[in-house]
């Protein structure tokens, strides 16, 4: 499907952005290629795609929650330059 800079001008229009003469042309050709997408994967076979009612449907696939690594906390923290009870100490940003 083609869009014309004219249909690009209207629609701009319509959403009140402020476009350039200069943008028209290539917004047409973006929009043209993105419409052109869709017709595409209109044209797709979904027949014996059933569809979902919502997401909820489907089951997540989730790995096991196992601990992957040991406890680095103090190793890390002594590079910091201010730490108290395990806690990074920052300046104040907020008053």
């Amino acid at each position: 499907m083609s869009i014309k800079p004219d249909e690009v001008r209207n629609i701009a229009h319509l959403a009140r952005l402020g476009l350039d003469e200069s943008q028209l042309s290539e917004f047409s050709d973006d929009l043209s290629r993105t419409l052109d997408l869709v017709d595409q994967l209109n044209q797709a076979n979904t027949d014996s795609v059933e569809p979902l009612a919502n997401p909820g449907q489907c089951s997540a696939r989730l790995r096991d929650d196992v601990v992957a690594e040991t406890d680095q906390r103090e190793k890390l923290q002594t590079v910091a330059p201010n730490v108290d009870n395990g806690f990074y100490l920052v300046p104040r940003v907020i008053e």
